[in-house]
């Protein structure tokens, strides 16, 4: 049986037609959704805004652990180190080099006459070559070529040391028969694996693609989610049916890709419809890393409309500093929470230093809690109904005093495995309210310091009475 080349390109597809960009968040779920399915390659969108992408796409580079991760160079030979920079982290890093061969689309878009477009294709897949071992030439429009010129690139680009050539079929106008007497045509100048993106405006995508590799191409291009494009499940589910008759199968986990695609299109689709509901047409786009001066990050929270003191500013950059550790960035909800927890409280009398918990369901949770209250430290342990009863008890017994717990609150600022934990507790001392708010990666954490800032803020008052 002949295994057949599978690479979502579901990333790309949604940065050209949302309206609303993903969150960092959502890039990288989608990135571990389709790695988890079986595909052998991810594909990100070409990179726009460098420091930001560079470092979304250096988080999903660690996070995808079996598939090729695929970005594209740009236009320039500049855009080669800069993408190449952003994916080297990768198990299995890929430049792509993308560029049209029909002359509609030559013209259209880089105003080049044929002659002048292959000396481009060369030297930047000799540009790409130089910094990575696997570099894939995509050849957009490549059905609407013409046959000689369409076979000199091909070859031009095999020459200059690409590992790969994808040939798609924009217009979408092909018939499956078609699209299979197109690839039995370049199948003999292509020595290197050969691989087709298929259109779905005749709503035939999974019948060209399946012919197209009957007929000899050894992978196809897919998305999770896109009414004109090769679904991942449905090409899937006919090589599992019919794919015996030819000689072909896949690596996707068929049932997966069902539950992902139906579980991701529902997610994708509710998080568009939020976004356009809930942000204003100026909304503030921001995106911070634990890289960020001072100065950028008091420009963001002015955007936000928060206009701190140099204080308050010291403290969210620190707080920011200690979030990107584990996050690697925030963007504006994010850097509201920070603010929240951050900025605008009592002076610390009470710092935290460090906590340790347990908790199991045969035993009662345990929590060892260590302050430093004016330099000295002070420590307590605290057992409890969970590890934050636990750690609650454990401060109360290191500062010698117990406060009637009026609310408490736990929410999540984002949503994954790294989201943010905002904690809200207020405490009530002398029958007057004391509110704090905590924010970590570890919701315990969040609830100490949720609890450690109203402590502090109980004593500032008690000490500004006096």
């Amino acid at each position: 049986m002949r295994k057949i080349y599978v690479s979502d390109f579901t990333l790309k597809k949604l940065a050209g037609e949302r309206k609303n960009p993903l969150l960092f968040r959502e890039k990288t779920a989608v990135a571990a959704s389709v790695d988890g399915m079986g595909v052998d390659a991810v594909e990100l969108p070409a990179i726009v805004k460098e420091k930001e992408d560079t470092i979304v796409y250096k988080t999903v580079a660690a996070n995808v652990q079996n598939a090729a991760l695929c970005v594209p160079v740009g236009d320039d030979e500049a855009g080669v180190q800069t993408a190449w920079e952003a994916v080297k982290g990768a198990v299995k890093p890929c430049l792509q080099v993308v560029l049209p061969l029909s002359t509609v689309q030559m013209e259209y878009t880089y105003h080049l006459k044929s002659n002048k477009m292959l000396p481009k294709i060369e030297s930047l897949i000799k540009a790409a070559k130089a910094v990575c071992e696997n570099v894939e030439f995509i050849a957009l429009d490549a059905t609407r070529a013409e046959d000689e010129f369409l076979v000199t690139a091909l070859r031009a680009a095999q020459d200059c040391g690409a590992t790969a050539i994808t040939v798609c079929d924009d217009a979408g106008v092909s018939l499956p028969g078609e699209l299979a007497d197109f690839i039995k045509k370049i199948r003999p100048v292509v020595s290197v694996p050969l691989y087709i993106k298929v259109n779905n405006t005749l709503r035939m995508a999974t019948a060209c693609a399946f012919e197209a590799v009957a007929a000899g191409a050894d992978g196809v291009k897919t998305v999770v989610t896109g009414s004109n494009e090769l679904k991942v499940d449905d090409f899937a589910t006919a090589v599992k049916s019919k794919g015996e008759s030819v000689g072909i199968c896949t690596d996707i986990d068929v049932t997966r890709s069902h539950s992902e695609v139906r579980s991701m299109s529902r997610k994708i689709a509710e998080t568009e419809s939020e976004s356009s509901a809930a942000a204003p047409e100026n909304a503030v786009d921001i995106f911070l890393d634990g890289e960020s001066t001072a100065e950028q990050i008091a420009e963001a929270c002015a955007a936000l409309g928060y206009n701190l003191t140099s204080e308050d500013l010291g403290n969210v950059e620190r707080g920011l500093k200690r979030v990107c550790e584990n996050k690697g960035c925030v963007e504006a909800k994010e850097l509201e929470a920070v603010i929240a927890s951050y900025s605008m409280r009592a002076p610390s009398t009470y710092h935290l230093e460090s906590f340790t918990t347990s908790s199991s369901n045969l035993t009662p949770s345990m929590a060892h809690v260590i302050l430093t209250k004016e330099g000295t430290e002070i420590s307590g342990s605290g057992v409890g109904d969970g590890p934050v009863d636990a750690a609650f008890s454990a401060i109360e017994q290191a500062i010698g005093f117990h406060y009637e717990l009026d609310e408490f609150s736990i929410n999540t600022v984002t949503q994954g495995k790294e989201s943010l934990g905002s904690a809200l507790i207020k405490l009530r001392s002398n029958g007057k309210l004391y509110s704090g708010n905590g924010l970590s990666t570890n919701i315990v954490g969040a609830c100490i310091r949720a609890y450690v800032n109203a402590l502090n803020k109980i004593v500032y008052d008690a000490d500004e009475e006096e």
